[in-house]
């Protein structure tokens, strides 16, 4: 599962802390001293509990999440279902084909949430059950069944979602298993649909089943809608068949077993754009994309490099795509980013661009993320929810392989740089914990930036000790061994033993059975004119992380040599003393930037400035640029004009803002390099950055109007445009609101929320009108609908109580109306939407505007009834 939900989270405090100051580079970051980044640091690491023996308090067991024990073995499950459109229910029935594991047994329990259930049978006869709590089936089997007997029950059951209590997390805001989506047609832009999310446990809603992930049982399922509908499920379309009454039932088979949460359903109108994959063996097999008809043209553009994926994936681990199929599916409404249901992915309406938005990004990330689940989470499993990381740090890192081959080293080194960022950001905010969490409290919490993006960073840490060769025939030699079965972390270690013959404890003990990370300060001393020292700290707080054992490297450039030296820094201090040859010109350690880790490296301006130019890792490019770059001196210039025309466009982009910080702008050749990267840098995200980074004070403003109306009339990228729009606002807020206004006549969606973003900053009371004609159009959706939304409240709450009055009749249409993100942060909106009002009433009584502030007022109580119905 992919989790994009932090997005919106980021918007939501952006909306509360919108204050930036000029010139910070996002990058940047000054050298602490050791004792005050100690101080710093260890105030948000969580400390160990003392107990205390002398408290009357009693002393309990901490938490222990096992896994699931099995008393019962699924072998297979057909189910037969179809649909009342009007009260959002299922009629279902499920016939069952299960033994005891291992201890004989005359019942049967199985997870069933929320149902009606009408009939048990074994052999047509009907058999005992109880179902008090509504939670769990248990039936008796009529007699005791020994662990070499199988039986086959039938139910017939009514699922009714709707009347559940919604549960969920950060990463998935639903737990009630099936959505019907618009089900009686009565919302115009929205096509009905139907769809099924299985993760955690919330397929029981739907179909009774042992609801946990080491359960495992192939499927066939018979889908009974409306013959205008499509179908999707796993496996095989083994039959079509159209029934008398104008139904049509589609029957679905897959032989090979599964996880119960990865069963899926899919229905609606949508397009079928077909694709394959041709194996090894010249076969191929379906690799179709299920869009809404307005996408199709789009498909190809969104899903098209699926193909070759799979092929890069299949050949990476040595181990053909296992499965008969790979659909993908874009559903309404969703209630997380992506699931990785077997041979059916669902994707949230996010990933719906057009070739316009596919210029400044794509979601490959979330869809190699998803396939590599097909390998790791569907093949091989996790045991229990404890062990998640064995699913959700795999695609993870899938998604730093496919950057890796596809876009090269840098893009990778990139996108990993945001994934290790994500993981700190979310343990400073939530708290650290083990990789393999066995006392979560609560299962749906092991969805966070360390089950997804410290592990993944962790198994790139394994792969460069290992070796390529070693990690990924590692890597086969745990999935083959386990494939179809349920996996432990465990599993995954002696797999890397067996392969490399080493006892790796000391790797999974300290990154996946404990918590934290590396926090490493280094300094060099010279000894004489051939030997240097460098001593190296471990500065984590050790009442609660480990003394990490950390095999890395030191990369020691002099004279023209370039020496790489192994080390293993295993003590809380420790110094390595190298010989060298010529002047000292650099002193690394960790080059290649492998570790997860926070690394305070103290040596001289010139070396960060070698290690810019002679470094191929983009990290240590980066962090040299930015610990370089200080002050504006020549040499710094003479630096920046390099990096300017580094061939990565995120370092040419850092170092325009770096450049802007330090008031390089004087200097003829950098202005000159930033302008024309502002129109011709090849990638839109560093343009549009760059178009911000101008000195409105040194360039005249007729050229920089000149160029800042061409973007907005001639750039392809939208991200561009919108840019150009905000740099125009800022420059000379009058000009670029005429320019918004006479390009609203005939402009396209993507222009139009352009237009919105740049009138959240400088619009005017008529602007209320367009807001109004965008949002009721009822055409902007997904990820765009959350920009027009946060676009719009940010222009209401800067407007007079002519236009602010009417935000609750907007907002009361989003909560009607809105999509799936909506839903999910809405009654945060709200509450930020009542939280400025109220200011703006202080002010108001403040200046004894009394009448006016009592406008107000009636406008707070409006949303405040809003958010409490």
């Amino acid at each position: 599962m992919k989790n994009i939900s932090t997005l919106f989270i980021i918007i939501l405090l952006t909306l509360s802390a919108c204050k930036t100051q000029k010139g910070t580079s996002a990058n940047s970051e000054e050298f602490p001293s050791e004792d005050a980044f100690y101080m710093d640091e260890a105030a948000d690491l969580p400390g160990s509990h003392d107990w205390d023996m002398d408290s009357e308090e009693p002393t309990v067991r901490p938490i222990y999440n096992p896994s699931n024990t099995i008393l019962t073995d699924l072998i297979h499950t057909k189910l037969e279902v179809s649909f009342n459109w009007n009260e959002s229910q299922l009629n279902g029935k499920a016939t069952i084909t299960a033994k005891p594991h291992f201890y004989e047994s005359d019942e049967l329990i199985l997870d069933a949430r929320g149902m009606d259930i009408l009939k048990v049978q074994m052999k047509g006869n009907d058999l005992e059950y109880t179902y008090e709590d509504a939670l769990k089936l248990n039936i008796n089997l009529g007699r005791v069944y020994k662990n070499t007997e199988e039986y086959t029950i039938t139910i017939e059951y009514i699922s009714k979602p709707d009347e559940l209590e919604m549960g969920g997390s950060a990463a998935i805001a639903g737990d009630k298993g099936l959505y019907f989506i618009n089900p009686k047609g009565e919302e115009k832009n929205k096509m009905p649909q139907i769809w099924t999310q299985g993760e955690t446990q919330a397929n029981s809603v739907w179909f009774p089943t042992i609801d946990s992930p080491n359960a495992k049982t192939s499927q066939e399922i018979y889908i009974t809608v409306e013959d205008k509908y499509v179908t999707l499920s796993n496996g095989d379309l083994i039959s079509s068949k159209k029934n008398k009454d104008g139904t049509r039932t589609d029957y679905w088979k897959q032989d090979l077993p599964h996880a119960p949460y990865l069963f899926m359903m899919a229905v609606g109108e949508f397009s079928i754009v077909k694709d394959s994959y041709t194996k090894k063996d010249g076969s191929k097999i379906e690799v179709n994309y299920y869009v809404e008809p307005e996408y199709e043209k789009d498909a190809k553009g969104i899903f098209g490099e699926t193909p070759n994926m799979i092929g890069y994936f299949s050949q990476l681990l040595d181990l053909e795509y296992p499965w008969d199929k790979y659909n993908q599916v874009v559903v309404r409404d969703y209630v997380s980013g992506a699931m990785e249901n077997t041979g059916a992915v669902i994707f949230g309406e996010f990933v719906y661009k057009d070739a316009e938005a596919l210029l400044d990004g794509n979601d490959q990330s979330t869809i190699a993320h998803e396939l590599f689940h097909h390998w790791f989470g569907d093949l091989v499993t996790c045991e229990s929810w404890a062990n998640l990381p064995l699913n959700e740090s795999f695609a993870n890192y899938s998604q730093y392989l496919w950057d890796e081959y596809r876009y090269g080293m840098d893009e990778a080194d990139y996108q990993a740089e945001l994934e290790a960022d994500g993981y700190y950001q979310s343990a400073s905010y939530q708290g650290y914990h083990d990789l393999i969490w066995f006392d979560h409290f609560d299962k749906e919490d092991m969805f966070d930036g360390h089950s997804y993006n410290k592990g993944g960073r962790i198994l790139h840490m394994l792969r460069s000790y290992l070796g390529d060769d070693a990690f990924f025939k590692g890597l086969n030699n745990y999935l083959t061994t386990n494939k179809f079965k349920a996996a432990e972390v465990h599993h995954l270690r002696l797999a890397f033993e067996e392969v490399s013959g080493e006892d790796l404890n000391w790797f999974f003990n300290q990154w996946f059975l404990g918590k934290g990370h590396l926090i490493l300060f280094t300094e060099y001393e010279l000894i004489d004119e051939q030997t240097v020292v460098l001593k190296v700290k471990q500065r984590q707080n050790i009442d609660d992380f480990p003394i990490y054992k950390i095999p890395t490297q030191v990369a020691i450039f002099s004279g023209n040599q370039l020496i790489i030296e192994d080390i293993v820094i295993d003590e809380l201090e420790q110094e390595f003393t190298f010989e060298f040859k010529g002047d000292l010109k650099n002193i690394q350690i960790d080059p290649w930037q492998d570790l997860l880790a926070k690394v305070y490296e103290d040596k001289p301006a010139e070396f960060f400035m070698h290690q810019y130019h002679f470094s191929q890792a983009y990290r240590s490019r980066i962090t040299a640029l930015n610990r370089a770059c200080k002050k504006n001196t020549k040499e710094v210039q003479d630096l920046l004009i390099d990096a300017l025309a580094d061939p990565f466009w995120k370092i040419r982009s850092e170092a325009a803002s770096l450049a802007y910080r330090l008031g390089c702008s004087n200097n003829n050749e950098i202005a000159s390099m930033m302008m024309n990267l502002a129109q011709n840098d090849s990638v839109s995200k560093s343009r549009a950055s760059i178009l911000q980074l101008l000195d409105k004070s040194d360039i005249d403003e007729d050229e920089l109007l000149t160029l800042f109306k061409g973007r907005i009339n001639n750039d392809p990228s939208a991200m561009v445009r919108s840019s150009a729009f905000q740099a125009l606002v800022d420059l000379n807020p009058s000009k670029a609101l005429d320019e918004a206004r006479m390009m609203q006549e005939g402009a396209s969606m993507s222009l139009k929320i352009t237009l919105a973003e740049a009138y959240s900053k400088m619009g005017e009371a008529q602007e209320q009108a367009f807001f109004e004609d965008l949002i009721f159009s009822g055409e902007v959706d997904g990820q765009d609908e959350m920009r027009v939304l946060f676009s719009y409240l940010t222009y209401a709450l800067k407007q007079d109580i002519d236009q602010f009055k009417e935000m609750p009749r907007i907002l009361a249409h989003y909560k009607e109306n809105g999509g799936g993100y909506v839903a999910m942060y809405f009654d945060r909106i709200v509450a930020y939407c009542i939280e400025q009002s109220q200011e703006v009433i202080n002010t108001l009584v403040i200046e004894e505007k009394v009448e006016e502030s009592e406008k107000f007022m009636e406008v707070v109580s409006q949303l405040e009834k809003l958010n409490a119905e």
